[in-house]
């Protein structure tokens, strides 16, 4: 496949549930990406699980694997035009989200999700799964 992705935290969840269907197409992707935000909402999930050590290793070992996006002054800029168009047509959509967003955007990767909220945002390239 072509193009660079950025994968969000239900793909990562799905690839850690080994889902077969996204397991066997994330394969032929290169160029995949993880932003910052998305590996702190998966250690969030670890530290609220019965497995706290074991989920929080395999977090670790997925960032140290694959290339983090962090946030900068560059993505605050595309976060503040994010959220003023989704408050412009009144469709809010969850913070992270909008951060994940602006990392996509900055970057110009196509955002791999399952969240259709997404799809309110201008210029923004999906792939929803």
């Amino acid at each position: 496949m072509n193009g660079k992705y950025l994968l969000d935290t239900n793909i990562i969840i799905a690839v850690f549930a080994n889902e077969k269907k996204v397991l066997e197409t994330i394969k032929d992707y290169d160029n995949v990406f993880i932003p910052s935000i998305v590996i702190g909402e998966l250690y969030y999930g670890a530290s609220k699980s019965s497995k706290v050590k074991e989920n929080s290793e395999r977090i670790k070992e997925l960032s140290d694997a694959n290339t983090v996006l962090t946030c900068d002054s560059e993505t605050a800029k595309f976060y503040g035009e994010i959220k003023h168009q989704l408050h412009s047509i009144g469709k809010p959509i969850p913070e992270n989200d909008i951060w994940i967003a602006a990392i996509a955007q900055q970057h110009g990767l196509i955002l791999i999700t399952r969240d259709n909220h997404f799809t309110h945002i201008k210029n923004l390239t999906l792939e929803i799964w």
